[in-house]
């Protein structure tokens, strides 16, 4: 069964890495996402958008290799390499630029954390069992082998936070909404966790959630309120997004948000909230 796990290998790698390809080649945003990243302080920022597209046309070249017949072994020493560089730059951006955005998968952007390292680690682990395969992924595999292979899966989509707001953060409305954790909240001091379920299950959030770059950076209570701020980004600029959270009530549609221009201080987006859902 090993040998099937290590041949099905190269469909995980080159299916990973066409889909990291995809965000440093296509779109008008390109530059934008490479200038996020630490490339803009490794190679200069004029030359950091050549460098993360030639870094896409890599990953791009050795994706469809691996999925792509013949077997070759330099497809998988090239992926290995590939894998160990992704650990180098990863760990020169914690270091240098620990502020900045990964720039490793799709085109969403997210920061550099111990779930990156842990996926250019588990890519780095594939490749090296890529490399002792004999076989071609299309033949024909045992279940159990694709067993194995489907949670090997499953556990590069959890490492990926550029996923997260396709199956963590809907499981998280879930779990808001069958819990409604502020429902029957007394005047007590709330933890900031709950606040934060109410949060993501607000019309608020949904508004401007593709525009947040972080967790959640500072709060403070004012009254029956808790603001709550993320770091953002609006129109390529730095930005914060600022939420008012009811503290002592469970009521998601009563939250608002506006986003602020850090440079100069104004308000640059307030949205008109989209109904909660029942």
């Amino acid at each position: 069964m090993m040998g099937q796990v290590a041949a099905l290998q190269a469909l995980v790698i080159g299916a990973l890495l066409v889909w990291s390809s995809y965000g440093k080649l296509v779109g008008p945003l390109v530059g934008a996402r490479a200038r996020r990243t630490a490339l803009k302080k490794f190679v200069g920022e004029k030359r950091a958008e050549p460098a993360f597209r030639a870094v896409g046309g890599v990953e791009l070249l050795i994706g469809a290799a691996l999925l792509l017949p013949p077997l070759w072994m330099m497809e998988s020493l090239a992926a290995i390499a590939l894998s160990v560089g992704f650990l180098g730059y990863l760990t020169y951006s914690r270091v240098a630029s620990p502020d900045s955005s990964c720039g490793c998968a799709g085109s969403a952007t997210a920061p550099v954390t111990w779930r990156t390292f842990g996926r250019a680690g588990l890519l780095l682990a594939a490749a090296v069992l890529a490399s002792t395969a004999d076989v071609g992924w299309w033949s024909a595999p045992g279940g159990a082998a694709i067993a194995v292979v489907l949670v090997e899966v499953m556990l590069f989509v959890a490492l990926s936070s550029e996923l997260d707001r396709h199956w963590l953060l809907p499981l998280r409305r879930l779990k808001v909404r069958l819990t409604h954790p502020l429902a029957a909240t007394a005047a007590y001091d709330v933890p900031l966790a709950t606040t934060q379920h109410q949060l993501l299950r607000s019309g608020a959030y949904r508004a401007v959630n593709s525009l947040l770059r972080s967790d959640i950076r500072d709060h403070w209570d004012e009254g029956e309120w808790r603001f709550v701020s993320y770091t953002a980004t609006y129109d390529d600029r730095p930005a914060t997004a600022v939420f008012a959270v009811p503290r002592l009530r469970y009521e998601p549609d009563e939250i608002r948000v506006a986003i602020v221009d850090d440079e100069n201080g104004e308000t640059v987006y307030r949205p008109s909230l989209l109904p909660v859902l029942a």
